[in-house]
């Protein structure tokens, strides 16, 4: 996750966030909720390049290696 930008670490926290406060496992995230809450466009276009996320409209749905990260993400933080 080095080498992604915070605009594209942001979307990840913010999967993180869902997954820990519901104890889910997130695999989408709304990229636009219609109400002025916006993924950063840099950052989807940045973990759509790499094969992290892929975007539909409003939604953005992890591929399996986003799933991945997303665990080392969560697992970062649970031992934080």
């Amino acid at each position: 996750m080095a080498d992604l930008s915070d605009k594209a670490r942001s979307i990840l926290a913010f999967a993180a966030y869902h997954s820990l406060t519901s104890g889910e496992v997130v695999r989408e995230v709304v990229l636009d909720d219609g109400k002025g809450h916006k993924a950063d466009h840099e950052g989807v276009e940045e973990l759509s390049s790499a094969g992290l996320i892929e975007a539909e409209g409003a939604r953005g749905r992890l591929t399996d290696a986003g799933n991945e990260l997303l665990g080392r993400v969560l697992d970062a933080i649970r031992q934080a």
